[in-house]
């Protein structure tokens, strides 16, 4: 008795993506504490992007659009976290994510909160 099996492999490439757009709505003290940020506020906005440079024109987006800090940026991972009040970094968040859909035809998440 003979069966075809078929299978299917399936490889992960990454293309032009935020693969992660979430806020952080009133951490606990120890968060900021952990990431090492110095002037804690009502939020942080957490991205991660591929490819890993385009960490940096969304920390440019993100400071040109709202009143939030830089609260760590990696250009070798991808990561940034924004810090500022929970509308602030929503509306960064916003700005970030559409600029780079809009612009450079990046794929996105829907922006999650916790």
């Amino acid at each position: 008795m003979s069966r075809d099996i078929t299978r299917t492999i399936q490889e992960y490439v990454p293309g032009k993506q935020v693969t992660l757009a979430h806020i952080v709505a009133n951490p606990t003290p120890d968060i900021y504490e952990k990431l090492g940020i110095q002037t804690p506020k009502n939020a942080l906005g957490i991205l991660t992007i591929t490819p890993s440079e385009a960490s940096i024109i969304a920390g440019d987006v993100a400071t040109k659009a709202s009143n939030v800090t830089l609260g760590f940026i990696d250009r070798f991972s991808g990561s940034v976290v924004i810090v500022g009040e929970v509308s602030e970094v929503e509306s960064a968040l916003k700005q970030v994510v559409a600029r780079l859909h809009d612009l450079l035809g990046f794929d996105v998440p829907k922006i999650t909160r916790t």
